[in-house]
């Protein structure tokens, strides 16, 4: 069983590990792998994404038998796509135990409780994960050279 639960500031280091993790981010190689997150830029980044998350949500993945945080999900609006954007981060240790998952279905319980219709993701074109997304009801929108954007439209609560 996962936990949502919102990281404080001095619990930014597993969000930090998470993005400078090769094997982590390697879903995100197409463009450029691993992200930088020094210090220097949690204080701005918590409070757009935390204290003052306007269109936005964000929360770490606890799991109650990992006794650990396992990820991070989020979700943010996409002016570009006027769409409501998910994403779904799962530490490499702990990937292939359902957490990806779970992460996206408590993602998109969120999301409709916000009162948002749909959701969606830009995955790249080579990211495995394409096929969790379809099997939690996500659908193909259009694909190109380096992307497949899946929607899933949502329940009202």
């Amino acid at each position: 069983m996962l936990i949502c639960v919102k990281p404080r500031m001095d619990e930014l280091s597993y969000r930090q590990k998470w993005l400078s993790d090769e094997n982590t981010m390697a879903y995100n190689k197409k463009w450029g792998g691993m992200i930088s997150f020094p210090k220097e830029k949690w204080q701005v980044w918590y409070e757009r994404w935390v204290v003052y998350p306007d269109q936005k949500f964000y929360a770490y993945l606890y799991s109650e038998e990992e006794k650990d945080y396992v990820g991070e999900i989020s979700y943010r609006y996409d002016e570009h796509y006027d769409e409501i954007i998910a994403n779904v981060i799962i530490d490499d240790r702990y990937r292939h135990h359902g957490y990806g998952k779970e992460g996206l279905r408590i993602l998109c319980d969120q999301a409709s409780r916000m009162g948002y219709q749909s959701i969606c993701d830009d995955i790249a074109i080579d990211n495995p994960s394409v096929a969790m997304f379809i099997k939690e009801g996500f659908y193909e929108v259009f694909r190109n050279e380096h992307i497949i954007m899946v929607r899933k439209e949502l329940s009202s609560q």
